[in-house]
């Protein structure tokens, strides 16, 4: 069934926001603090470990590194683009609508909640390609793996930035439902190296929510997701990077 990918990736998060609200409260709120910045330290060292592997080559038994150019001008014009476009005030607006809809309106931390845990989940090659192998072979392998991981890091997110986590389930439902649905379209856009600088950029924006995570929010990650974008459209230039 073409689109089961999408519905337990949802169904995943959902679970794991719901494992993490009621293991956050056998913690203290020190203990939660501490939980949030050890998950930020994980994503940061995840981010870290995708950006390296597509940074990082060997050549003649020596290690090299490349694609500097191609990280500045994704982010630099990705994040100029996402600020006129103001991405991460339309990610607060819903979220402060979901947090009124949800009778949420007492919790202080669902809206920063929701929008990092959604972009933890959203960015990166695995959401894409996954749901692409949904749409056009109905195999959902790389979905259920991302399922598990996803699990594991928003129980662990809630349990110390609430509920809103949960929450995160809405636009991977709506981002996987819809690559999903026009995987034939967008299949052929999808190179392996436009996969590969996806995937980069994509680890460099974790980082990124890793960031906020631990020292409280410093980089408006969304306003930054423009990026992913410029890298697919990197690997259509005519020289290499």
């Amino acid at each position: 069934m073409i689109g089961i990918g999408t519905i337990i990736n949802s169904a995943g998060i959902v679970a794991g926001g719901l494992a993490g609200h009621f293991a956050g409260r056998l913690f203290r709120e020190e203990q939660q603090d501490a939980l949030s910045k050890a998950c930020g330290v994980s994503v940061l060292f995840i981010a870290i470990a995708g950006a390296m592997e597509g940074m990082l080559q060997i050549e003649n038994a020596s290690l090299s590194s490349g694609k500097a150019m191609l990280v500045v001008l994704c982010l630099a014009i990705g994040t100029v683009a996402g600020e006129l476009l103001g991405i991460e005030r339309g990610f607060e607006r819903f979220g402060e609508w979901l947090k009124r809809k949800t009778g949420n309106s007492e919790d202080n931390q669902f809206v920063n909640a929701f929008v990092t845990a959604s972009l933890t989940v959203c960015i990166g090659a695995m959401a894409i390609v996954g749901a692409i192998q949904d749409g056009i072979f109905g195999d959902y392998s790389t979905l259920a793996v991302k399922t598990v991981l996803d699990f594991i890091i928003i129980a662990v997110m809630s349990s110390s930035l609430g509920k809103g986590c949960a929450f995160s389930a809405i636009p991977v439902f709506l981002f996987e439902g819809s690559v999903t649905l026009l995987a034939r379209l967008v299949a052929p856009v999808m190179t392996d190296l436009a996969v590969s600088y996806l995937s980069l950029i994509g680890s460099i924006l974790i980082f990124c929510v890793g960031v906020n995570l631990v020292w409280g929010k410093k980089l408006r990650v969304a306003n930054m997701l423009p990026a992913v974008l410029f890298a697919i459209l990197a690997a259509y230039l005519p020289w290499a990077f």
